[in-house]
């Protein structure tokens, strides 16, 4: 791989005597990873039930695994479950290093395509409120699906730019993850195509936009709340410059700790002769690593936790005889006050949504699926919210039943009486205990409920 002099001349400056080992990582097999869902499955029982052979922990990330190529888990059920999400190992720190507790409102301000929104969800279990924003509204398409697909119900997605943000947010989160748009230097040698678009586009474009973008979460943020700042570049332009020119700029910021591992090393203040203590934050090396390129800041905002509510509460209705019947079926705990209903389409809305008129959204909540001709039609993403237990009727295959490769692209299945709890109706489809989509059983056969636009390749 051709690496542009410029950029290894600023490599020698950040690594000294390290140049040599940095550029020698060139010749090291790439990393993936994957990532479990804790929300869906402890790290426990997805070893137990690991289906493949080559599997090993990333050291840093508790519930992060190294996999190779012949384990192919995008084509295994459980990747159709949820059960994890498929992320490179470093890729993975940001979300994990961000303090995220149960029942806090979190924003992923960058969130597209969610690998890092998945995490922040997983981490919040069904609690609190996850607002994942991507200024491309094409993108955010995706980051619906990746999150739904693990099963959160408390999501809402925004496609805004912060500043428009702070018209219904001011000081509202208590966490915020900004995985910046950057150079991308540190995926080179995952991603070589992406070194002629350094070329087009340097450090000094991308550094302009992370500020602007942080200058915009600082007004999100409560007092007492804390944001993670993170690229997958090495240019101290980005990573400490930005965090330096933003210190300066909002002295009711300070820098946090971030828990260390083995092969972190820490951020160089010297590299822009800067005053703050820029070695808390952290740089990821693929020669210290099993891993690419990352930088991480963790920031906190003085002052006493706070803030604002959102304005405006959405009234609740009478349901619809055809949606109570359905949910009589239903176990899961469900707040009905916070149904709502759109034309034919319901939803179960997070709590503390209100009203945001003008902002422009791709999904508010949980879509629990439509009312059509005096009937209720759940949604695949209610049926990856459930448990199997949270259901009247369930249809559960082992992963090496054939009829679930059958499932997942479409077909209809054949069923025995035995395998389900009533011979007809709606039927909740498991692999291995976890949900899949639905089905609906008339005499021994499923018509196949599973939502077309994620069925598997044949």
């Amino acid at each position: 791989m051709q690496l542009p002099e410029l950029f290894i001349e600023n490599m020698r400056k950040i690594l000294g005597p390290e140049l040599k080992a940095y550029l020698e990582s060139y010749e090291k097999p790439r990393f993936m990873g994957l990532r479990v869902n804790v929300s869906k499955i402890s790290v426990e029982e997805f070893e137990r039930i690991n289906p493949f052979r080559s599997l090993r922990k990333v050291p840093w990330i508790e519930n992060g695994y190294y996999y190779t190529e012949e384990d192919a888990p995008t084509k295994h059920p459980y990747y159709y479950a949820g059960l994890y999400y498929i992320q490179e190992p470093s890729a993975m720190t940001p979300a994990h290093v961000l303090p995220v507790e149960k029942g806090d409102r979190v924003l992923d301000l960058c969130a597209a395509p969610g690998g890092k929104a998945t995490e922040l969800a997983a981490k919040l279990s069904h609690t609190g409120l996850l607002v994942a924003n991507d200024a491309s509204a094409s993108r955010t398409k995706a980051l619906l699906k990746n999150l739904e697909v693990f099963g959160m119900p408390n999501i809402f997605i925004t496609s805004e730019m912060g500043d428009r943000l702070d018209r219904y947010f001011h000081e509202f989160f208590d966490k915020i993850l900004i995985d910046a748009p950057c150079s991308g230097e540190g995926m080179f040698r995952k991603q070589s195509h992406m070194i002629a678009a350094w070329e087009r586009q340097g450090p000094e474009v991308f550094a302009k936009m992370q500020r602007e973008i942080l200058d915009q979460a600082a007004a999100l943020l409560k007092p007492g709340g804390m944001m993670l700042y993170s690229t997958c570049t090495f240019s101290e332009l980005e990573n400490e410059g930005s965090v330096d020119a933003f210190l300066k700029k909002h002295p009711d910021f300070h820098l946090a700790e971030i828990p260390w591992y083995e092969g972190f090393c820490p951020g160089k203040p010297e590299l822009i002769g800067s005053t703050f203590p820029l070695d808390k934050c952290v740089r990821l090396f693929p020669h210290k690593i099993d891993g690419e390129g990352h930088f991480l800041a963790l920031l906190q905002k003085d002052g006493v936790q706070g803030g604002s509510e959102l304005a405006g509460k959405l009234p609740a209705g009478k349901l619809p005889p055809e949606l109570t019947e359905f949910l009589k079926d239903v176990r899961m705990p469900l707040d009905q006050s916070r149904i709502q209903i759109k034309d034919t389409k319901v939803f179960w809305m997070p709590k503390g949504i209100g009203k945001c008129p003008g902002l422009r959204f791709l999904r508010s909540g949980l879509y629990m699926g439509e009312l059509l001709k005096k009937r209720f039609e759940p949604s695949q993403a209610f049926a990856m919210v459930l448990k199997k237990e949270e259901y009247a009727s369930v249809i559960d295959l082992p992963a090496l039943d054939e009829r679930i490769l059958r499932y997942l692209k479409g077909e209809t299945i054949e069923v025995e009486d035995k395998e389900c709890a009533r011979s007809g109706g709606w039927q909740l489809v498991c692999v291995d205990g976890y949900p899949l989509g639905w089905g609906k059983l008339i005499r021994g056969t499923l018509r196949n409920k599973y939502f077309s636009g994620w069925r598997m390749n044949a």
